[in-house]
């Protein structure tokens, strides 16, 4: 009965310190979350700006006479 009653103590601690570290995870997907949420945000800002810019009044490289030597 003595053993029975160890390995029963054995596991209800293993499974508190389990219910901890899942919980321990569960705060830092939290967190991760909510960083990559942010940089999503950030990146949609980015490419907004980016997307605003007037484009440049060089010619482009197709657009581009080639050098006399050609």
């Amino acid at each position: 009965m003595q053993g029975v009653q160890t390995q029963i103590e054995e596991l209800q601690t293993k499974l508190a310190f389990q219910e901890l570290t899942v919980e321990e995870l569960n705060q830092e997907v939290i967190k991760l979350n909510r960083l990559v949420a942010h940089q999503q945000h950030q990146i949609q800002l980015l490419v907004g700006k980016l997307q605003a810019i007037e484009p440049s009044n060089m010619a482009t490289q197709a657009e581009e006479t080639p050098p006399p030597h050609y």
